[in-house]
């Protein structure tokens, strides 16, 4: 009977995600995922935007992670959607390693990793930004862990995606979470 039981779940969880890749598609939902996997925490003493040789960036694993989140995508429905990426090497990279179009870099999405002070404001700058985009292709955004949880209160792993409903508000519960591909 406990065996019956966790598997009733199964079926409402698959109909979510089902519901949440349309909401992506029909532009009521956006994907906000987490850069892939880029050993450590933080950045390194030095860093600079823009030299990624300074930056923590992603390894094998990651490149492979961002390949398969494009198909994935693809697999979906969404060939060609609006990238927008940190400005962080490794943000960059896991949005052009998906190869799903051009990737546009928007600043509301650095990290304030080193600057936790900063993490309101950029939250709600990012909300705001989001919400004023006109309608168009679905949209993927690549982030960092700190301006997820600020965002929605969840910790995502490297390379987890939340599919969030739109328009963009604090703490909002996402429609599917969906682990590295």
């Amino acid at each position: 009977m406990a065996l019956l039981l966790l598997l009733l779940p199964l079926p409402a969880l698959a109909s979510e995600a089902t519901d949440a890749w349309q909401a992506l598609r029909e532009g009521r939902a956006l994907l906000l995922m987490r850069h892939a996997t880029a050993p450590g925490t933080g950045d390194p003493a030095g860093f600079r935007l823009g030299q990624c040789a300074t930056q923590r960036n992603l390894n094998e694993q990651g490149r492979a992670e961002a390949r398969r989140w494009g198909e994935l995508l693809a697999r979906q429905g969404i060939e060609q959607p609006r990238l927008l990426s940190s400005r962080w090497c490794r943000a960059l990279d896991t949005a052009s390693g998906m190869q799903r179009g051009p990737v546009q870099a928007f600043a509301a999405l650095d990290s304030f990793f080193g600057q936790p002070e900063d993490g309101a404001a950029q939250t709600a700058e990012l909300i705001r930004a989001i919400n004023a985009l006109a309608d168009g292709a679905p949209l993927v955004l690549v982030s960092h862990q700190v301006n997820i949880t600020a965002l929605t209160g969840i910790f995502p792993a490297s390379g987890e995606g939340l599919i969030l409903p739109l328009p963009l508000r604090p703490q909002t519960k996402p429609l599917a979470r969906v682990r590295a591909p």
